[in-house]
């Protein structure tokens, strides 16, 4: 008896390095560990009441049925008016596209824009699934890459250098998972030059938009007029409104590709769940300030965080301008051992602070910067705490 090979495509794909994290984890509790879990980029806050009773309330108005595949006309209007209100942005409900998760309007978008053998420009440190997704769909990802130096802000200069004539897309995070950094107004006008002299598509993932401490408001690409026809905005409902389990997200793109995704989605998934859609409605509808709690309790673990690390010798800490990742540089600690225990990558250190310490965080290499952890600061204030310490005696230990 012989079983047939997997596909070349499922053979080569890697796993989510988050996602392994978080296996290993679950392996350790299972033998009887406390884990202390800062690896998930997941809020420790409870879905907004307001949220929890659109959704009772979708299910008391029996929406039990298949819901059309591009999403509730009235929740995609919602996302228009949003769109509008905070942003500036004017898009037609026909251009919006709800799918289970951000994760899966990333995936979405590339699938229906990149071709076998076309380049996809992703800027680093990026998003552990931003590659696997290009290859999925048949495209090569090409890195430009940014360090702890600069903020982890690209040069714009080396963005346009890495376009050729394979090149279909650039695809970011701002504010930026890991690296919590943002591209300011005058970094996506810069990039928008570039974008004007080429033809390419921009895939922004704008997840955690209202997670920026700046005090700047947020810049998208998609404000200018003449490149909204290469401009496909991904956002969601998961990370500001602490919805991660209703799988919701959403893109907002010119309407060819709008009706492409819906086409593919309709041979795929078909329609998100109708009551987290019912629930969403209620989400897209309330005001930036009715979130802003959640957002400075987030600055104020960033600041607690951020001075307890920069203490640790052989870690060096950006501060973060979003999102609710701190993602140190280890370069000083490679090198460095544990008894037998040589610390040669980020991964080595993951790895050894959840064997020998009992916290779970996630190495670098997976977000393209293997010299970097990523922390989660979005677990409780007694996690965090306790997991913050774990990270210091754990490196203190190191000689």
């Amino acid at each position: 008896y012989c079983m047939p090979s997997l596909s070349n495509r499922i053979q080569n794909l890697k796993p989510s390095p988050t996602v392994q994290m978080g296996v290993k984890a679950r392996e350790l509790e299972m033998q009887g560990n406390h884990i202390i879990k800062l690896n998930y980029g997941e809020p420790d806050f409870k879905t907004p009441f307001p949220i929890c009773d659109a959704a009772k309330k979708g299910i008391q108005e029996g929406y039990f049925f298949y819901t059309p595949v591009p999403g509730y006309l009235e929740l995609r209007e919602a996302i228009c008016n949003k769109l509008k209100r905070d942003n500036q942005l004017d898009y037609s409900p026909d251009q919006i596209v709800v799918s289970c998760g951000a994760k899966h309007s990333i995936a979405n978008a590339i699938m229906a824009t990149v071709n076998e053998g076309d380049e996809v420009i992703i800027l680093a440190p990026y998003w552990v699934s931003y590659p696997e997704q290009v290859r999925l769909a048949g495209g090569t990802p090409v890195y430009v890459h940014a360090d702890i130096t600069t903020q982890f802000k690209p040069n714009i200069e080396d963005i346009e250098k890495a376009i050729t004539p394979k090149t279909k897309a650039i695809l970011y995070s701002s504010p930026s998972n890991p690296t919590g950094a943002i591209l300011s107004q005058k970094d996506i006008e810069e990039l928008a030059d570039i974008v004007r002299k080429h033809d390419i598509y921009v895939i922004s993932d704008e997840i955690y938009e209202y997670l920026n401490f700046t005090g700047n408001p947020h810049a998208s690409i998609a404000q200018f007029e003449d490149l909204r026809e290469k401009v496909i905005l991904v956002n969601g409902f998961s990370k500001s409104y602490a919805m991660t389990g209703w799988r919701l997200g959403y893109m907002a793109a010119p309407l060819p590709i709008a009706k492409g995704v819906s086409k593919m989605q309709g041979q795929v998934t078909s329609g998100a769940s109708s009551i987290a859609q019912r629930a969403a409605i209620t989400a897209a509808n309330m005001l930036p300030s009715e979130l802003v709690h959640m957002k400075d309790t987030f600055r104020k673990r960033r600041d607690k965080v951020v001075q307890r690390l920069s203490q640790v010798e052989g870690m060096e800490v950006d501060v973060p301008e979003g999102t609710f990742y701190v993602f140190p540089d280890i370069s000083g600690v490679l090198g460095k051992r544990y008894g037998d225990k040589v610390i040669n990558s980020s991964l080595d250190l993951a790895m050894y602070l959840l064997e020998e310490q009992k916290i779970a965080v996630v190495a670098g290499e997976g977000f393209g910067a293997p010299n970097n952890l990523r922390i989660s600061f979005a677990a409780s204030e007694e996690d965090l705490d306790k997991g913050i310490s774990a990270i210091v005696e754990g490196i203190a230990k190191l000689s």
